[in-house]
């Protein structure tokens, strides 16, 4: 008798590492300037804080383009959409690769991005048709990319920059846009949504928008310390410049093992998993000025750091989807989710270094994160206290939705 449950897995596996493939390539050309963001300041004859705003920049246009060009090519058969935006994300690479000055940098930034958003988006809707009765699952397993650039393409990113200068690095992400296109071509079902029209009705929904204010918050609070984690580890906690590559893979190998906690936790108590996260992260940035001022702290912190912000993730994500409406399918929706990360992210880096610039020094930085996070948690109480006065109130460690 045939295995249907084989067959399925052997279709979904190499389309799921295809996606992760797309997810690691973005993932890394979003988070390695953060490693090479003093070497970028420098050729650029820009300040750290200025620098900062590439990544505030990149997000940014993340924001605003995503849901931009997913409302334009919603109806579109997914496939070739998904390749199409990782052309987006190559060419802007390129551009970066080539900048001379600070402009056409920013200017490569916000291109790459413009196939950030909407790739993202439309991977998580695809992601979970392939498992749809493991929806936090498969999208963990789609976001795993990100989490393997941290731990991977991250460290190696900035040390390639060191060796060989940070154009070497774009230089690298563009030829990695170019695998990712190709395996998504190979190994991504081709598929055209049952139906494209509607789905701004969604944001009609009050629980939608508290959603997306919570992922912002949730998750950006990461980035006011992260955006400046070279100086603050280098000048705050005394690593020499060389031990920044593995301390970038410490974290990303607590994004890895917080993505994998998250993703199996979102699936059985979805909120629970989300606040716990949560406040685990608030404390933790509450901690990170004092273990700062020493190296082994330090990294202690940094690593459970990327832990209970990853652990976050794929809740945060479903939990935009779900509030979209029950099948998960809402294309804009998942957009926005990918805006309201990056909103967050954009935020922390800004709030951060305007702590910089006011002379509040590199360990401020996870206050500000702290800040953004104890906002998340009002949002999520607001958020829990709609579902209990709703016909879907269930005890939060048993809520699903």
């Amino acid at each position: 008798m045939l295995d249907t449950g084989a067959v399925t897995r052997t279709r979904t596996a190499p389309a799921l590492a295809a996606l992760s493939v797309g997810t690691f390539a973005i993932g890394m050309t979003e988070f390695v300037i953060t490693g090479l963001l003093p070497d970028i300041a420098t050729d650029l004859r820009v300040s750290i804080p200025t620098a900062g705003l590439l990544i505030s920049g990149y997000a940014l246009s993340v924001v605003f383009g995503g849901p931009l060009v997913t409302s334009l090519l919603v109806a579109r058969s997914r496939r070739p959409v998904l390749v199409g935006l990782l052309a987006f994300f190559v060419l802007g690479n390129v551009l970066s690769a080539l900048a001379t000055a600070y402009p056409l940098m920013l200017a490569g930034r916000v291109v790459a991005a413009l196939g950030h958003g909407s790739f993202i988006g439309f991977a998580t809707v695809v992601a979970g048709d392939l498992m749809p009765d493991r929806r936090s699952r498969a999208i963990g397993a789609m976001l795993a990319g990100l989490t393997l650039s941290t731990v991977a393409g991250v460290p190696l990113g900035t040390l390639l920059g060191q060796q060989f200068g940070w154009r070497a690095t774009f230089w690298t992400m563009a030829g990695l846009g170019l695998i990712a296109a190709l395996a998504t071509a190979l190994f991504v079902p081709d598929s055209r949504p049952a139906r494209s029209t509607g789905q701004l009705g969604a944001f009609r929904n009050l629980e939608l928008w508290l959603a997306l204010a919570l992922t912002a918050c949730a998750f950006g609070a990461v980035y006011a310390p992260f955006t400046y984690v070279a100086p603050l580890m280098t000048d705050v906690a005394g690593f020499p410049v060389g031990a920044l590559p593995w301390l970038l893979a410490l974290f990303g190998t607590g994004l890895v093992l917080g993505n994998v906690i998250g993703a199996r936790a979102a699936d059985r108590w979805l909120m629970g998993t989300v606040v716990g996260a949560s406040v685990a992260m608030l404390a933790v940035l509450l901690i990170f000025p004092v273990a700062a001022r020493s190296p082994v702290p330090a990294a202690i912190t940094l690593f459970v750091l990327g832990v209970v912000a990853y652990a976050t993730v794929p809740g945060l994500t479903n939990r935009v989807l779900v509030a979209a409406g029950p099948d998960g399918q809402n294309l804009l929706a998942s957009s926005a989710a990918v805006s309201a990360f990056n909103l967050g992210n954009a935020a922390g880096a800004y709030f951060g270094g305007r702590a910089i610039a006011a002379g509040w020094g590199y360990a401020s930085t996870p206050l500000v994160g702290a800040g953004m996070e104890a906002l998340a948690l009002v949002l999520a109480a607001v958020l829990l206290a709609r579902r209990s006065r709703s016909t879907l109130d269930r005890d939060l460690l048993d809520d699903r939705v």
